[in-house]
């Protein structure tokens, strides 16, 4: 008969627990990886917003084609490699609906959102983490338009 060796100070049955923990560090440290990135790119900042929507920088523009970029990059390898996940499911990706509708009244909301609060819901905690306590009122009306899209969902063109 094996036995499985014991950690000290953890329980047998506790075995998926810990290992749920462990992936939740690692989730923590790509979070705080892409804050440092969000602050060091300067993605985070209303300034490098207000030029971009204006028309007098190029950064956040790169920024922005990067990023889509590497999402349809990494959309084509995820689609194509058969990968699992943690809990051992297929990782699919859903081909995204017909119609033009939905996506230009949800990039006028988000638009004009963003250009109104100068920044975008990604760096919303990175800002709080770096102590810019005003965007606490940029999180209220994010989480309001969240809870009312829940409300509105049904009467909105999906």
């Amino acid at each position: 008969m094996t036995r499985t060796p014991s950690i000290p100070g953890v329980h047998a049955g506790s075995a998926p627990r810990v290992r749920a923990a462990a992936g939740l560090l690692v989730y923590l440290l790509a979070g705080l990886y892409f804050g440092v990135v969000l602050v060091k790119s300067e993605a985070a900042s209303w300034y490098r917003i207000q030029e971009m929507f204006r028309f007098q920088s190029f950064h956040m523009f790169g920024l922005i084609g990067s990023a889509v970029l590497t999402g349809l990059v990494t959309t084509q390898l995820l689609r194509r490699s058969g990968l699992n996940s943690r809990d051992g499911q297929t990782i699919t990706v859903t081909p995204k609906e017909k119609g033009w509708r939905r996506y230009v009244l949800g990039g006028l909301t988000f638009g004009t959102g963003w250009g109104l609060a100068g920044v975008c819901p990604g760096p919303i905690f990175v800002l709080l983490g770096s102590g810019v306590w005003p965007t606490l009122i940029v999180l209220a009306f994010a989480l309001l338009g969240t809870y009312l899209y829940g409300v509105l969902k049904d009467r909105l063109p999906h």
